[in-house]
């Protein structure tokens, strides 16, 4: 009971990163209209959330090395809580915006000192087990978040998002206040020392098979929240659906990550974990084909054009656990730095997709298909580069 206890606390960190993200998709053209914008300003508020996600992930992990892990979040889920109400009276744009900036330095923490956690409780199959089961729940975020936050846009305008992550921040900061344990000892703790930090991250950022692994995960995870990031643009203006129908985009990408992620847990030593991620890639592909398909020879609409991301998605989930727990194991002494760089790695490939890539396929299906195609093919070079370098 203790450790579903703390699987659901972690998977509520894990959540509040898609929450951030995704709640507030359908207020971006009353947004927009109540501070003077265009919609692609407030597009921005994403980019700069994510930019901000993904230089303070280089920290949070570090800083849980050495402070111990509870702290980190705690301190955390502080800051993200006031900075999410704070946004409901920004009295401008620029405002707004540096708000969303504090969010993504403060939003991170959960995520990636979760990972580093369950690799301090857990080894093998158990910790690749306890990852997925983590992944599996956490995966209700993306499906629940945009059709929430259509009906609190609904109810309450689009303030209603920002006070929902509020709440949402607060909860989870008296959740892991009383019932998230410290998982690193004081005597397992790594003294801060900025040059010796300084020549840890060296050490790990020029680990050939360290970012080929990092890049596996970034690439892999970008193919589908390369839909996430323009969520408003696949949903309204490619399937034409209304604000409140995002739930036919999310669902199956989030019903893919759970299903996949149940199958890695239910799993999880019954083959080795390469195995894991053949299987995954060969869905991967499997989805990226099928979406290329839909586009190329149908008209889209829902359901059959988005059910091919849920056969991505699950590919994803059996592969994830195991190219996380593959890449923590290069650092055993420092589970923290190098789920920072991991986080780090992905974010900033998913800030890179919102700033650059969504503006490159906006408004066309096709398009984005290409782009899941190109990002599944990344990621499976660098997990070939990953095993070349291991071996």
């Amino acid at each position: 009971m203790k450790h579903r206890r703390t699987a659901l606390i972690l998977a509520g960190l894990a959540a509040l990163g898609p929450f951030s993200i995704d709640t507030y998709f359908p207020s971006f053209p009353a947004m927009a209209a109540h501070f003077g914008v265009s919609e692609m300003q407030v597009q921005s508020t994403l980019s700069f959330y994510l930019a901000a996600l993904a230089g303070m992930n280089l920290f949070h992990g570090a800083l849980s090395d050495s402070w111990g892990r509870r702290r980190v979040i705690l301190v955390s889920l502080g800051v993200y809580t006031l900075s999410a109400l704070a946004c409901v009276v920004a009295p401008d744009f620029h405002w707004l915006l540096a708000l969303r900036v504090i969010q993504g330095l403060a939003g991170g923490a959960g995520m990636i000192v979760s990972r580093a956690l369950i690799r301090d409780l857990f080894v093998g199959a158990q910790a690749q087990k306890f990852m997925a089961e983590v992944t599996m729940v956490s995966g209700l975020g993306p499906a629940i978040a945009p059709v929430m936050g259509g009906w609190l846009h609904v109810w309450f305008g689009w303030r209603g998002p920002f006070v929902f992550l509020g709440l949402l921040g607060a909860m989870l900061w008296c959740a892991c206040r009383f019932g998230l344990p410290e998982s690193l000892p004081p005597h397992l703790r790594q003294p801060f020392h900025p040059g010796r930090l300084f020549r840890s991250y060296v050490g790990a950022m020029t680990s050939p098979a360290f970012l080929f692994s990092c890049l596996a995960l970034g690439f892999g995870g970008g193919g589908f929240l390369l839909y996430v990031a323009t969520a408003p643009d696949v949903a309204m203006n490619i399937l034409g659906l209304s604000g409140t129908q995002f739930g036919w985009l999310f669902l199956p990408i989030v019903f893919g990550l759970i299903l996949g992620s149940a199958a890695a847990g239910r799993l999880a030593g019954a083959f080795p974990p390469n195995r894991f991620v053949a299987f995954g890639f060969a869905f991967m592909g499997l989805g990226a084909a099928l979406n290329l398909a839909v586009y190329l020879w149908f008209t889209p609409r829902v359901p059959w054009a988005v059910l091919p991301l849920g056969v991505y998605t699950f590919g994803f989930a059996l592969a994830a656990p195991a190219i996380t727990i593959q890449g923590l194991d290069l650092f055993p002494d420092r589970k923290g730095l190098a789920s920072s760089l991991q986080g780090f790695a992905h974010t900033l490939i998913f800030a890179l997709i919102a700033g650059l890539v969504a503006p490159l396929v906006y408004r066309s299906g096709l398009k984005h298909a290409a782009g899941l195609a190109v990002f599944m093919f990344l990621s499976w070079l660098a997990h070939r580069g990953y095993r070349s370098r291991a071996a």
